[in-house]
């Protein structure tokens, strides 16, 4: 048993560690972990890459972790919360992963692919909730934060009673356990946003669909109008030199 939930680490571990932002930022020119917020994931990818970069870079982060909890209790169908562990790291991979000198990115689209393997309605019931509250407070690292504490509880309370579409995880508060590793683990990551949030230079989220004129008053905020005008001639250079 030991072989296979070794083997499981290792190769989800690996999955996890294939950042498309930061492969994406690299075709642009850029390494996405020196702009914006410094974190290699979709939300960075976002404002700093575009849109199309952002959405690409989540839904491949949600189906890294989502296909590694489904396909690995598939093979080793007699090794307990082998789903768990699979996921978990994959989660570890995508926050240190051996291809980018262990500096990725936070989680939380990875630990969205989690849920989904779980359960799609849970999924679904915590994408809701957390839009809502994004809505509400504004800064997008409250999602993770809430949903890594609320997630391995309710894991804990309902994992066993048969939840899931694909389920294949062995549920309870040993699987709950396992999964609240990755949880400590983002939590951690996340000091840093809270921190900026209590100064007054943490990113709203809804700089995304703002105006021009008040984006720049948005990062005139939080210190990073110097920063976009350097990326702004950064793509108008690359643009010329395509043209």
């Amino acid at each position: 048993m030991a072989f296979k939930i070794i083997v499981t680490i290792l190769i989800s571990y690996l999955i996890g560690s294939i950042n498309p932002s930061y492969i994406i930022g690299r075709i642009m020119g850029i390494d996405i972990r020196q702009k914006g917020s410094g974190n290699a994931g979709a939300s960075n990818a976002t404002i700093v890459l575009g849109k199309w970069a952002g959405i690409f870079s989540g839904v491949f982060d949600i189906l890294k972790s989502t296909a590694v909890m489904l396909i690995f209790p598939l093979i080793f169908k007699d090794t307990p919360f082998i789903a768990e562990i699979a996921g978990v790291a994959c989660i570890i991979g995508h926050i240190f992963p051996i291809f980018m000198k262990f500096r990725g990115g936070k989680g939380l689209a990875c630990f969205g692919g989690l849920v989904l393997a779980i359960d799609p309605r849970l999924f679904g019931l915590v994408l809701a909730a957390e839009i809502l509250l994004l809505l509400m407070v504004d800064y997008i690292c409250i999602v993770p934060i809430t949903a890594v504490i609320i997630i391995p509880i309710v894991y804990g309370v309902f994992g066993n009673s048969g939840l899931g579409w694909l389920w294949r995880a062995a549920g309870g508060w040993w699987g709950a356990a396992i999964i609240g590793i990755a949880s400590v683990v983002m939590l951690q990551r996340h000091l840093q946003n809270i921190k900026r949030i209590a100064k007054g230079k943490e990113l709203r989220f809804s700089y995304i669909w703002m105006s021009e004129e008040n984006k720049q008053k948005e990062l005139m905020r939080v210190g990073k109008l110097e920063e976009k005008v350097a990326l702004t001639a950064h793509f108008e250079h690359k643009n010329e030199e395509n043209a």
